[in-house]
């Protein structure tokens, strides 16, 4: 299973459009659930975000001073996490990143970029790459 934990609702109808279609291509390959939490302060944050991730979830937190791997190894990644755990849950941060205790948490820190994005397009990108991996891993016209 995959769980993403993100802060904010999605005001756009495009976006939530974007999100809904990823969400229904990645669940041909895997089960996916999306937690959408309140904003609030980054310890409030935090605190909630602690409350969603069960003590074997695998956590990749997103994170601008993470790793930056390439898309194929994201996929790698992915599939040898699956080989000893059944949960792999993503956290993106809030406008303000993520508390110091969510980081401490966190199995592995990944960036996408050293640009800074909005979370709620974030979500989107973290989606596609996502369901990039699942085609690079079953050998599937998609990724180029």
């Amino acid at each position: 299973m995959i769980k993403i934990i993100c802060p904010g609702k999605i005001k756009e109808q495009y976006l939530r459009d974007a999100i809904n279609d990823y969400a229904k291509r990645i669940s041909k390959y895997h089960k996916i659930e999306i937690i959408e939490l309140e904003d609030s302060s980054v310890d409030e944050e935090g605190e909630r975000i602690l409350k969603q991730i069960d003590n074997k979830d695998y956590v990749i937190t997103l994170e601008i001073n993470g790793n930056k791997i390439t898309s194929e190894e994201f996929a790698d990644k992915i599939d040898k996490i699956f080989i000893t755990n059944s949960k792999i849950c993503f956290v993106i941060g809030g406008s303000y990143g993520l508390s110091r205790e969510v980081k401490e948490r966190s199995n592995y820190s990944l960036s996408f970029s050293s640009l800074t994005f909005p979370h709620q397009l974030f979500r989107v990108i973290l989606l596609e790459q996502i369901y990039r991996a699942f085609k690079i891993l079953n050998n599937e016209t998609y990724h180029k």
